[in-house]
């Protein structure tokens, strides 16, 4: 199973590499003020991805924080209540009423 997930990962690789080899057309952004970038198509989507990624990790980054810290709270919560002795009921008889055969 491994060994077939490390071919498909080799697979996808190699058909990325090609389809960048393939679109390495120049192409030019503009900016505002006529500022303008020129760079190759693939540098280009590969920039904007990277960019994205970053982007959606720093979205995340405050629930992951939070969770992080709910996580702790609970432990410590639970390494309390672990530490306390139990606390044991008697048990009692229970009377039943007789029966009338």
């Amino acid at each position: 199973m491994n060994a077939l997930l490390w071919l498909l990962r080799g697979f996808f690789f190699v058909a990325l590499l090609g389809l960048a080899i393939k679109n390495s057309g120049e192409i030019e952004l503009r900016f505002f003020f006529d500022a303008s970038w020129h760079a190759p198509l693939s540098v280009t989507l590969l920039v904007a991805m990277v960019t994205g990624v970053v982007l959606g990790i720093l979205a995340l980054l405050p629930r992951l924080v939070r969770q992080r810290r709910d996580i702790s709270t609970l432990k410590r919560q639970l390494a309390a209540k672990e530490k306390l002795p139990a606390v044991q009921t008697p048990v009692t008889a229970i009377d039943f009423p007789p029966t009338g055969f």
